[in-house]
């Protein structure tokens, strides 16, 4: 069930936030060519705790797989989501690379990713970053008190079916506060209207995974791949419902 958040919820997620963010913006002068994932890892494990919190991530359990293992997720190229960090991973030029960062504070929890260039790329890997961000920002423009999370879904679905490209399959938005994930899902596709009605006082984390060439998956242990080895984008956006306009907490 969603939770309605006081005054003091709000400060919390608000703050776990604030550190995501800070991890996300040190990264775009970080990541280049010739550098480790697990190098990446560590830069972002050191901000986190070197702002008191702690990497959310870092031992998540789900039914069948062992405890996750890193502060963030380093998703390349063909995969989706759940990228886990290595030694041997080595990122070159033209990759792309999705981080998702997740932090816990006092109790509180904020979440979000970006896709990052690695030197020069190709113009379809641009161009699927670009509509996968679009795609984000209309989602969040549908984040309004009285809306529906399928208000969410279609804004973020039609947009990217419009541009060629596809959602990833069984991979949502959630809700995300007191805990990292929480109710409600909140799918990349669906229907105006349907849904839970959103009020002011939530907090969502809603996220576009971008296929270039199909929207089936292979799942493999965490890591999530596009089926037909293509690119694929993910950004990510915790955001807090008002009586206005939806508000950036990742910002």
């Amino acid at each position: 069930m969603a939770q309605y958040r006081s005054d003091k919820d709000i400060q919390g997620i608000t703050e776990c936030c604030k550190i995501v963010a800070e991890v996300l913006n040190e990264l775009y002068s970080y990541i280049k060519p010739g550098i480790t994932t697990i190098e990446i890892e560590r830069k972002a494990d050191r901000i986190i705790k070197n702002n008191g919190a702690f990497p959310a991530f870092k031992g998540y359990t789900i039914p069948g797989l062992p405890p996750y293992p890193a502060a963030i997720c380093a998703s390349i190229n063909s995969c989706i989501v759940h990228g886990i960090p290595r030694e041997d991973v080595i990122l070159k030029e033209g990759d792309i690379i999705g981080i998702d960062v997740g932090v816990g504070k006092n109790g509180y929890f904020g979440d979000a990713a970006k896709t990052y260039a690695v030197g020069l790329i190709s113009n379809d890997a641009r161009i699927l970053m670009e509509v996968t961000e679009i795609s984000l920002s209309n989602g969040i423009e549908q984040a309004v008190e009285g809306a529906s999370v399928g208000d969410i879904s279609y804004a973020i679905g039609s947009y990217v079916t419009s541009k060629g490209f596809y959602v990833a399959d069984r991979l949502t938005g959630h809700g995300v506060g007191k805990n990292l994930h929480e109710e409600p899902m909140i799918p990349n596709h669906g229907v105006k209207g349907n849904g839970r009605r959103l009020i002011k006082g939530m907090t969502l984390a809603i996220e576009p995974m971008v296929n270039y060439g199909t929207n089936q998956v292979n799942e493999i242990g965490w890591e999530f791949f596009v089926a037909d080895n293509s690119l694929s984008a993910h950004y990510e956006h915790t955001i807090l419902i008002t009586d206005h306009e939806p508000l950036i907490l990742t910002q």
